[in-house]
C-alpha cells in the first residue's frame, strides 16, 4: 500500500521517523499556524497518489487548543486511540470510555492496547471494552516489547538520521502490528473539493493569509538552506512556499562547509547548534563568509538553534563557552528544563506571521527587540530582532500562513 503520514502540531523530529517509516514526505497539520484549508489541500493531495492516510496526534487526544480530537472533528478523520496498558486491568476500558465520550463529536474508531504483557492481559483488557456501553473496537494490542522503545533527548525524540538500527526497530514493531485490527477494517474518508470562496467554519482558528498561490515575489532569488545534523528543523510546507514563490533553494552543512552557496538570502533553521557547538565554533571560513553576506547587506533569516549561532556565544548544559558568529550581541546558555512551548505570531507590514516556540536556551543580549511576538492567548511572546537585513527570533515560522510577509524577509 502507498502510505502518507501527517504529523498534527508543531513538530519537527517525530516527523523525520514517520518519513522513515512511510517512505514519503511528512507535513505538519495544524489548525492554528496553517489553517482547516490548509490541512484539507495537504490531505487531498495526500489521498489523490495514496491508500491509506494516517495522522499522528499530539500530546493527548484532548489535549491543548486547537488539540487532536478538533483536528479529528473538523477533518472527519476517525481517532485510533493508542493507551499505554502497561499494569493496567480494566481501567484501560475507563480510559477508553472517558476519551471517546469526553467529546461526542469526535469521530472514534477504536482503542489499541501499548505495552501488554501478554495474551491473557490482552484477553482481559479486551473484556473492559465489552462491559462498557455502546463497547468501542479494540484493534489489538503490541507486546511491552524494550526494543520497540524510541531513544530520547531533551527536545524530544532523536531524529531518525541519528538513530542506528531504525529500519529493523520498524521491522520489528511492523511485526507487532500485524496482529493487530485488519486494514480492511479501516474506515474510509474523502476530501471534496472546496470552493475558493467558501466560507472557513467560525470556529475554526484559521491565520490571515489565503493558502491560493501567492505571486512569484522571489522569482530567480537563490536562497541558502542550512540543513544537516545542527540544523535541521525545516517545515517541508516552508520549502514548498520558497518553490511557489519562485526561489531557488541550494542546501548547505554550517559542520562542514567552508563556503555559503551563491546566492542572495540565507535561511538558518533551528536544530541542536548546542550539541555541535565545538565544531560549529570551529568552522571559522563559514564564520567569515556568513559575515560577509550580512556586511553587503544581503538578508538572513535565522530561528532559534539559527538564531544561537548568530550570538557572541553559546554556553552549553556543561557550561563549557562556545565561540560563535557574532552578527548578534549576546548570548545563549542551555538550560535543564524548558524556557518556552507555545503556539506564537508576529504582525509583519504584510500581515500576520504564525509559528512557535519551543526551547531549552535563554538569551541575554543588549540588543533591543524590533517587535515582540504575541502568543495565541494575545500575551507577550518572543522578541524578535533586526540587524540591517539580519531578521532573528527564539519563533520558528510557518511560512505558509504568510508567504507575503516570508518574501519580504528574504527578497534582496
Amino acid at each position: 500500500m502507498r502510505v502518507r503520514a501527517f504529523k498534527a502540531g508543531a513538530d519537527f523530529i517525530d516527523p523525520t521517523i514517520l518519513e522513515r517509516a512511510s517512505g514519503g514526505p511528512v507535513y505538519q497539520l495544524d489548525l492554528w499556524m496553517g489553517g482547516l484549508r490548509d490541512c484539507r489541500r495537504l490531505l487531498r493531495a495526500a489521498g489523490a497518489e495514496a491508500d491509506l492516510l494516517l495522522v499522528e496526534g499530539v500530546m493527548g487526544l484532548h489535549d491543548g487548543e486547537p488539540s487532536s480530537a478538533e483536528l479529528a472533528r473538523l477533518l472527519a478523520i476517525p481517532v485510533a486511540v493508542v493507551i499505554d496498558a502497561n499494569a493496567m486491568a480494566q481501567t484501560f476500558g475507563a480510559l477508553a470510555l472517558g476519551l471517546r465520550d469526553f467529546r461526542p463529536d469526535v469521530p472514534f474508531h477504536g482503542v489499541l492496547a501499548n505495552r501488554v504483557g501478554g495474551a491473557a492481559h490482552a484477553s482481559m483488557l479486551a473484556a473492559s471494552l465489552r462491559a462498557l456501553p455502546r463497547p468501542p473496537r479494540f484493534l489489538g494490542a503490541v507486546p511491552d516489547d524494550p526494543a520497540l522503545a524510541l531513544p530520547e533527548r531533551h527536545l524530544g525524540l532523536i531524529a531518525a538520521g541519528e538513530i542506528e538500527g531504525l529500519d529493523r526497530l520498524i521491522d520489528r514493531a511492523a511485526d507487532a502490528l500485524a496482529a493487530t485490527e485488519p486494514l480492511d477494517g479501516l474506515p474510509r474518508v474523502s476530501f471534496p473539493p472546496e470552493p475558493p470562496e467558501s466560507p472557513v467554519p467560525p470556529e475554526s482558528p484559521v491565520p490571515p493569509e489565503s493558502p491560493n498561490a501567492p505571486p512569484r515575489l522571489l522569482e530567480g532569488v537563490r536562497v541558502a538552506v542550512a540543513r544537516d545534523e545542527a540544523l535541521s528543523f525545516i517545515y517541508p510546507a516552508n520549502l514548498d512556499v520558497l518553490r511557489s514563490l519562485g526561489a531557488t533553494i541550494h542546501f548547505f552543512s554550517p559542520l562542514r562547509d567552508e563556503r555559503l552557496p551563491e546566492g542572495e538570502s540565507v535561511y538558518l533553521p533551528g536544530g541542536y547548534p548546542e550539541l555541535h557547538a565545538e565544531r560549529l565554533a570551529a568552522n571559522r571560513p563559514l564564520q567569515e563568509a556568513l559575515r560577509a553576506h550580512a556586511g553587503a547587506g544581503k538578508p538572513i533569516l535565522a530561528e532559534c538553534g539559527g538564531m544561537m549561532l548568530l550570538l557572541e556565544r553559546l554556553i552549553d548544559l556543561e557550561s563549557r563557552a562556545h565561540r560563535m558568529i557574532g552578527l548578534l550581541p549576546g548570548e545563549t546558555a542551555m538550560q535543564p528544563r524548558l524556557q518556552a512551548l507555545s503556539l506564537q505570531s508576529v504582525t509583519f507590514e504584510q500581515g500576520e506571521l504564525r509559528g512557535h516556540s519551543f526551547h531549552h536556551s535563554r538569551l541575554a543580549t543588549p540588543l533591543a527587540p524590533a517587535a515582540r511576538a504575541r502568543t495565541q492567548y494575545g500575551a507577550e511572546g518572543e522578541a524578535l530582532f533586526r540587524r540591517g537585513r539580519l531578521t532573528a527570533s527564539y519563533i520558528h515560522f510557518y511560512w505558509p500562513s504568510n508567504p507575503r510577509a516570508l518574501a519580504a524577509l528574504l527578497a534582496p
